[in-house]
């Protein structure tokens, strides 16, 4: 699927999930073809993916100015998921990011080339890592090396290896859906 903020909406609506006020926002950096991403690609990688952190804490930060009147601030929790580079941006948040994370799932998702996190999260987020081993697009390698590094950095992980390719099923969001109600 092109990355389309209306695709985003349909994944995201298909999710069954309680007590939860769900956003969806689009990587900020132009890809062309009409594709967003997190951040770019090539030899300036690292300090993008810093300006993709400084724009996610910018998100939660608005998203917590509108839940904390409504809701016991000790009763919040941030969880993250997406898919492909919307599972990279979550692992990535939950690594270097300066809001503290509850859960992140990631669907066919991998790291990009980033140097490790000079100020790990006090407390790791717990991890639902989905991959395939058919996957065209992020070869499972990479997936798995992805979900390694999360461990290795104190996060407790769930993987979820399956038969399927660069693809987000009913199966995963339903797998999404019983990781962050549980």
């Amino acid at each position: 699927a092109d990355s389309t903020p209306e695709n985003m909406l349909i994944h995201g609506n298909r999710l069954k999930v309680h007590n939860t006020v769900l956003i969806f926002p689009e990587g900020p950096v132009d890809a062309g073809k009409g594709l967003w991403s997190w951040w770019t690609d090539g030899p300036r990688q690292e300090v993008t993916v810093q300006g993709f952190l400084d724009y996610t804490k910018g998100i939660i930060d608005q998203a917590l100015d509108y839940i904390i009147p409504k809701v016991p601030e000790n009763r919040i929790r941030t969880c993250l998921w997406g898919f492909s580079q919307g599972g990279a941006a979550s692992l990535v948040y939950a690594l270097m990011g300066s809001h503290p994370i509850h859960k992140v799932a990631s669907i066919c998702g991998f790291l990009p080339e980033i140097s490790a996190p000079k100020n790990p999260p006090q407390k790791p987020a717990t991890i639902l890592g989905v991959y395939g081993l058919n996957d065209e697009v992020v070869p499972a390698f990479l997936a798995e090396y992805a979900l390694d590094e999360m461990k290795n950095q104190g996060h407790p992980l769930t993987v979820r290896e399956t038969d399927q390719g660069h693809e987000l099923k009913s199966k995963n969001l339903q797998e999404v859906s019983d990781f962050f109600n549980a």
